[in-house]
């Protein structure tokens, strides 16, 4: 006899591994039985369905909007019954486009790619679910305790003192904590919806200062839309180290004056999940493997959390430093010898050392400041809270993530120009340590 069981005790069945199956009747009493492309976990009382045609099912659904489903877990075999009610179609919207991503890998997968389109997500009220009696498979004991990881990575973060090292330690427990090979850490530019690299795992580069535009790829979406991305399948449509490449392409600058973006060539899962704090958002986790079905609900779940104190914690990081005092005047020798040329183009304050692209943007802005400070009147000390008052740089009045900008550009240096360095002196205080002869160069 069937039993009764809560939803989110059988998340795995709605990973579209096996399709749906989803009966429905019409006006008149007709009924039609359908596979549907995916179903989707909306929260422990409701799931959605993808509308793709205007068939059958769909005619029926809006003239009479009960339903029944079958799904199927695909480790263990065992079935489930979902009584549903349809309550509204969205076609836009947080899980409009988390169904579109989704659907995107699974057409991709099964060389469908332009064929599978969604034309808006279908949400029903699941008003019981009901395990079908049957033999099942023994489902086999977990890779690893997520819980128990999210407790050691947690605590890891919370020795952070500062935003650079919770960069590196956030990276460092996704691999140790996790077993997650590739990841990317990326901070947002809300101003003009950017976001940038500013610490990377498992890549031959790291990508440092590259950038990718909300709504390109799972990483851009998720920023747009603040809400996790997640796809187990390989697609083309959301690969981000393909939109950054062609966004590239659409820019004034020659690719060869931009920093390549990180990933894998062709990840068959992708997790990309919004850094919120505060109704702020910060900037993106992302996380990918070669693998198929590689991340599930509860590794979403897990690096949601994840997220979510990793944004809290960078939010007091950063407020301290801007409390931080002003930085006390100071002298700056010049080293003799050949002048290297550095070259600021001031349409997007791109900066080149020695004839090659070195950054842009705002960390470009503020490099500039401060090779033109120390050249110009002789300083080397700087303080956050200056930097921030400083219009030439022209940051935004709210979220303008200057200490992750620092980083950023602290870390371009030390991958691509050795001759500058920026050193942290004090809590929002830093120095700009140069070891060569500079002739600076302002052009349009």
């Amino acid at each position: 006899m069937p039993h009764a069981v809560a939803l989110d005790a059988i998340r795995a069945c709605l990973e579209g591994v096996i399709p749906a199956t989803v009966a429905t009747c019409s006006a008149d009493g007709v009924p039609n039985a359908t596979y549907v492309s995916q179903m989707q976990y909306v929260d422990s009382r409701h799931v959605a369905l993808s509308f793709q045609f205007f068939n059958k099912t769909r005619k029926n659904i809006l003239d009479n909007p009960q339903a029944t489903a079958l799904v199927i877990d695909p480790v263990t075999g065992e079935a489930y019954t979902l009584t549903l009610l349809f309550l509204r179609t969205e076609t836009d919207g947080p899980l409009f486009q988390s169904m579109k991503a989704k659907l995107a890998g699974i057409a991709s997968h099964e060389g469908m790619t332009g064929v599978f389109k969604l034309l808006g997500a279908d949400v029903y009220r699941v008003l019981e679910v009901e395990r079908i009696p049957g033999r099942a498979i023994e489902r086999p004991a977990p890779r690893r305790s997520l819980l128990n990881a999210l407790r050691q990575a947690s605590a890891s973060l919370n020795a952070c003192a500062s935003l650079d090292a919770l960069f590196d330690q956030t990276l460092a427990a996704l691999g140790s904590e996790f077993d997650i090979g590739h990841a990317l850490l990326l901070m947002a530019d809300e101003a003009h919806e950017r976001l940038y690299v500013v610490g990377s795992r498992g890549y031959s580069a790291t990508g440092v200062g590259s950038e990718i535009a909300f709504g390109e790829g799972v990483i851009g979406v998720a920023a747009q839309y603040r809400t996790p991305i997640r796809i187990n399948h390989m697609t083309m449509e959301y690969a981000y180290g393909r939109a950054a490449r062609d966004a590239a392409a659409e820019q004034a600058l020659p690719l060869d004056a931009q920093i390549p973006f990180p990933g894998l060539a062709e990840p068959h899962s992708q997790l990309a999940v919004p850094i919120l704090a505060c109704g702020r958002l910060l900037g993106v986790l992302c996380v990918e493997s070669a693998q198929d079905l590689r991340f599930s609900y509860d590794d979403e779940d897990a690096l949601v959390s994840l997220a979510a104190q990793f944004g809290a914690l960078a939010l007091c990081l950063q407020r301290d430093d801007e409390d931080a005092a002003v930085a006390a005047p100071s002298a700056s020798r010049m080293p003799a010898g050949e002048a290297i040329e550095v070259r600021h183009y001031r349409v997007n304050d791109s900066v080149f050392f020695d004839g090659d692209y070195l950054i842009k943007g705002v960390p470009g802005a503020i490099l500039w400041k401060l090779l033109k400070s120390c050249i110009e009147q002789d300083r080397c000390e700087f303080s956050n809270r200056e930097l921030r008052m400083c219009p030439e740089l022209r940051l935004p009045e709210i979220s303008d993530n200057l200490e992750a900008r620092l980083i950023l550009l602290q870390r371009r240096l030390v991958e691509r120009c050795p001759q500058l360095a920026i050193e942290k002196t004090g809590r929002g205080l830093f120095r700009l340590r140069i070891d060569c002869a500079l002739h600076l160069i302002e052009a349009n």
